[in-house]
C-alpha cells in the first residue's frame, strides 16, 4: 500500500516561493511515477507536473513551466514542488499522486493514479 502525505503549503505574496513536500510511504517508490495535481474548489483537478523515475525528464504544465520544479528524493521517499515567481491564479489546493510506471500519454490524466495525498493549500495574495 502506498501512501502520500503533502506539507508546505501556506499563504504567500504574488512573486514570492514556496516549496512542497510529499513524504512516500510503501513500495517501489523509485519505480513509481509521482506528479503533482492542484484543484481550486468547483473545478477539475489540473495536472501541474509528474516524473516516471529520476533520472527520466519532467514534465510540466504550460502555466508553470519555468517557474516551478519538481525533484524527487529517492533517500527520503519525498517528492518536492518548488514554486517560484506565484500568481494569484496559482491559489489552489495541490496534491500529490503516485501510481505503477504510466506511459506519457497518461501522466496528465487524474484518473490515471491510484494514490493520492490529502493535499495541501496554496494561497497566494495579490
Amino acid at each position: 500500500q502506498v501512501e502520500l502525505a503533502e506539507s508546505g503549503g501556506g499563504l504567500v505574496p504574488a512573486g514570492g516561493s514556496l516549496r512542497l513536500s510529499c513524504k512516500v510511504s510503501g513500495p517501489a517508490f523509485t519505480s513509481y511515477t509521482l506528479a503533482w495535481f492542484r484543484q481550486i474548489p468547483g473545478k477539475e483537478r489540473e495536472f501541474v507536473a509528474s516524473n516516471r523515475r529520476r533520472g527520466e525528464n519532467t514534465y510540466y504544465a504550460d502555466s508553470v513551466k519555468g517557474r516551478f520544479t519538481m525533484s524527487r528524493d529517492s533517500a527520503e521517499n519525498a517528492l518536492y514542488l518548488q514554486m517560484d515567481s506565484l500568481k494569484p491564479e496559482d491559489t489552489a489546493d495541490y496534491y500529490c499522486a503516485a501510481n505503477r510506471r504510466l506511459i506519457l500519454s497518461a501522466l496528465g490524466l487524474p484518473h490515471m493514479y491510484n494514490y493520492w495525498g490529502r493535499g495541501t493549500q496554496v494561497t497566494v495574495s495579490s
